[in-house]
């Protein structure tokens, strides 16, 4: 007999007293083991949402799908409306919470507030995000938005743990946030720039194997980061093609070069550089 998992058997307490449930769900390692479990755990009283926006990779709504498919989920797929706030497109250093607003505004569309006897939405927050800065979660507290990893004490370890344990594909998925979390603050946002990121990095990674990759932007300056030990891989050859196919979708961009400073998470919002 396959012996309990310590931290699967405290997330399964939690999702135990909450019932319905929206889970909101980006496609990353976090939202999909939160789904996974949650749906395993009460079919019936869960329902998996995901957002169709530019900020989202393709390749990230394609994954939720598929688990969808596979696992049986009710799944949703909403458009927030964070492309009509200027607070959003501007940039700002708080532009999460704005991107977070729009997507929870829109899950309400599906659901009756916990106060209201309805489903509670929840996300795939973990302690390691505590540490980071986070405006996002200030706009799930104002939805009151519950975040079963923090009340269980699980750290981004716990969840990867959990999901090779359940033999959840998405194990070993590298973290990767929304695709405008590679604009510079102050760097507008729009739909062709997030474009580019996205076939950018997915250049980097197919000519060279890194998996960790940011094509971050500046203005119009393309900043390519990776991390210390893969530096070697990305050669002129590589910058060249990735700017080939980022002008495809943003021709007002600048050549990339590659950064001189390895990858480091959140170098993009400047007040926490």
């Amino acid at each position: 007999m396959t012996e309990p998992h310590p931290a699967l058997s405290r997330l399964a307490e939690v999702l135990a007293g909450i019932s319905p449930r929206v889970i909101a769900c980006s496609g990353g390692v976090d939202s999909l083991l939160l789904a996974t479990v949650a749906h395993r755990e009460s079919p019936a009283t869960t329902t998996i949402a995901h957002t169709v926006t530019p900020a989202v990779p393709a390749q990230a709504t394609a994954r939720v799908v598929r688990y969808a498919q596979s696992q049986g989920w009710q799944l949703e797929l909403i458009r927030s409306s964070e492309f009509d706030d200027e607070r959003y497109l501007s940039n700002p250093v708080d532009r999460c919470y704005w991107c977070k607003h729009h997507l929870y505004d829109a899950i309400a569309e599906l659901v009756t507030w916990a106060a209201d006897g309805g489903p509670v939405v929840l996300s795939g927050a973990n302690t390691d995000d505590l540490g980071e800065y986070r405006p996002g979660l200030k706009a799930a507290e104002e939805f009151a938005v519950r975040h079963p990893y923090l009340e269980a004490g699980l750290a981004k370890d716990d969840v990867r743990g959990i999901a090779r344990h359940l033999g959840v594909d998405a194990a070993e998925l590298p973290s990767s946030p929304c695709l405008a979390s590679r604009l510079y603050t102050g760097t507008r946002v729009s739909a062709d720039r997030l474009r580019a990121v996205e076939l950018g990095e997915a250049a980097v990674t197919e000519l060279t194997g890194v998996a960790v990759v940011r094509c971050r932007i500046r203005e119009e300056r393309v900043l390519v980061e990776v991390q210390a030990a893969d530096r070697g891989l990305v050669t002129a050859a590589v910058l060249a093609e990735v700017g080939r196919v980022m002008h495809v979708a943003a021709p007002d961009l600048a050549d990339p070069v590659l950064d001189p400073r390895a990858y480091k998470s959140g170098r993009s919002f400047l007040t926490v550089n």
